[in-house]
């Protein structure tokens, strides 16, 4: 990997995240895996006070559509995500399979994630409402289900029926940083601090 990557925070930015179970295998194939990763996605969301737009869990990759949080910054809330689900499954999994862990890199180390993730900076409403459908569809494409609102583990629900989901969507509230304003999103607008 490049150690030239550069992220943009602390500025108030809207960042459409991608991370990818370990070389692309279906590890949230199951729906409790599923179901946990949003469990501990609202746990982090609420420790770290993070706004989230939008999220879709798919089987092997998930995307997010998140404000910049209060603590920290968005590579310390994934890390916190990642890290969380990772040991879960795979205590869960040792205690139900004897022997070591399926997926493991050529030193030994167990994965269920790839490392890293795909951050891409959205500074538009038509951006926001492009990476919203793009997400909400992604399990109609792949063939997952018919409708867009038959996929559990979507944020679609909250945008279509005003449905509360296992993870807050949307929570309008601006936070301070400091001495200056930062601006939180919601519904597709800046809020003032």
């Amino acid at each position: 990997m490049s150690s030239t990557l550069q992220r943009f925070y602390d500025a108030g930015y809207l960042h459409f995240i991608t991370f990818s179970c370990y070389q692309r295998r279906p590890l949230l194939g199951d729906a409790r895996r599923r179901d946990l990763f949003l469990t501990i996605l609202e746990q982090t969301r609420q420790a770290y006070r993070l706004v989230i737009l939008g999220y879709v869990v798919m089987p092997e990759h998930v995307h997010l559509l998140i404000g910049e949080p209060d603590r920290a910054n968005p590579s310390v809330v994934i890390q916190s995500v990642k890290q969380r689900v990772a040991q879960t499954v795979i205590e869960a999994w040792r205690t139900q399979h004897p022997g070591a862990w399926p997926w493991r890199d050529s030193s030994g180390e167990c994965h269920f994630w790839q490392r890293r993730f795909y951050d891409f900076v959205v500074w538009t409403d038509k951006k926001v409402t492009e990476k919203l459908d793009y997400m909400h569809e992604n399990p109609v494409e792949r063939g997952l289900v018919a409708k867009t609102e038959d996929w559990t583990w979507s944020s679609f629900r909250h945008y279509e029926f005003d449905e509360a989901g296992p993870v807050l969507v949307n929570e309008r509230v601006p936070a301070k940083l400091g001495t200056r304003e930062r601006q939180t999103w919601g519904g597709g607008q800046k809020l003032a601090g």
